[in-house]
């Protein structure tokens, strides 16, 4: 099940639990009977009257600049053991805050850094819709290195949209198209004379191409790849996957279709091919399209961190 970053109220959000991680929460008191974890840092109380089902309760760490690598094994456990946790309790979804950060004085980026590295290592082997929940745009901080680079590539694309000369020449080439051809030289039933005859609806029902989901199939096939490491990878959900395989006429978001191939590690030509299956194309007019065509021009593939950049533009984010 897929991973997303979000702004909103962790207490309003629609899962099956939620996280405190301030040590201090209004319903932790009303636990009469508290439930472990085996390094005794958190329990988990009920809902009481909030959404989720179930509220799981950190003892956050402060952030010791002195041992940073202790601050940040004990980080990395709340995590690791508040998942552990929502597997014993059989959760499907789970909502955490950016923890620590704030008047924990842990650095924001690397709390976020952690925090996505643990969400994604537990999803590799697990099924869960995971939200880290962000009460503030400023609680978003990632390193100033990795968006001065795609930064410079945007400015520089709007500039001048033929920079990628390759890419666009590839959109531009021509291709025939069914209606270049659209009669057919016959020799009439009552003459020798060659009369046109033009191709009527069901001629071009039968020149229909490969769909979205017949294409998608096909490419996980050549690439040796199971379709569960795919719809993981590609952070989606497994029961969405289910519908894409079993409806070869599904057309999926744009999101999805690119998740795909990220997930598959396609060229950008591939990707354009992909996304003309389900009716999309790249544009370089769009930032989330251009940020798209960094990443691939970088074969750059981790569409978690992909994710991290889109979200810092405000973008939609893949596969969710």
């Amino acid at each position: 099940m897929p991973f997303s970053i979000i702004l909103g109220d962790i207490t309003k959000m629609n899962t099956d639990a939620i996280v405190d991680a301030t040590g201090d929460s209004q319903h932790a008191e009303k636990c009469s009977a508290r439930i472990f974890c085996k390094t005794a840092d958190l329990f988990y109380t009920k809902g009481y009257g909030l959404k989720p089902d179930y509220i799981i309760h950190a003892c956050s760490p402060d952030y010791d600049e002195f041992d940073n690598k202790e601050s940040e094994n004990l980080l990395r456990n709340i995590y690791t053991n508040s998942l552990f946790l929502a597997k014993q309790l059989k959760i499907n979804s789970i909502a955490f805050p950016l923890i620590v950060s704030g008047k924990h004085g842990y650095p924001k980026d690397k709390a976020l850094k952690i925090a996505v590295q643990e969400i994604t290592a537990f999803l590799k082997e697990e099924d869960m819709s995971i939200y880290l929940v962000l009460s503030d745009k400023k609680e978003y901080m990632i390193d100033p290195s990795r968006i001065k680079s795609i930064e410079s590539f945007i400015n520089r694309t709007f500039e001048n949209n033929d920079m990628l000369t390759g890419y666009i020449a590839s959109r531009r080439r021509y291709k025939p198209e069914v209606t270049d051809r659209p009669c057919i030289p016959r020799e009439s039933k009552y003459s020798k004379k060659k009369v046109e005859t033009c191709l009527n609806l069901d001629d071009y029902m039968n020149l229909l191409e490969e769909t979205f989901s017949e294409m998608l199939l096909r490419l996980i096939k050549e690439k040796n790849r199971s379709h569960t490491e795919i719809y993981k990878k590609a952070n989606i959900d497994r029961r969405l996957f289910s519908k894409i395989r079993n409806d070869k006429t599904y057309t999926p978001k744009k999101q999805t279709a690119i998740a795909f191939a990220i997930a598959l590690e396609l060229s950008i030509e591939e990707t354009r091919d992909l996304l003309s299956k389900a009716g999309y194309a790249l544009s370089m007019s769009s930032k989330f399209d251009v940020i798209i065509v960094y990443f691939l021009n970088k074969k750059f593939y981790d569409i978690f961190e992909i994710n991290e950049i889109l979200f810092a533009y405000d973008q939609p984010l893949l596969g969710v």
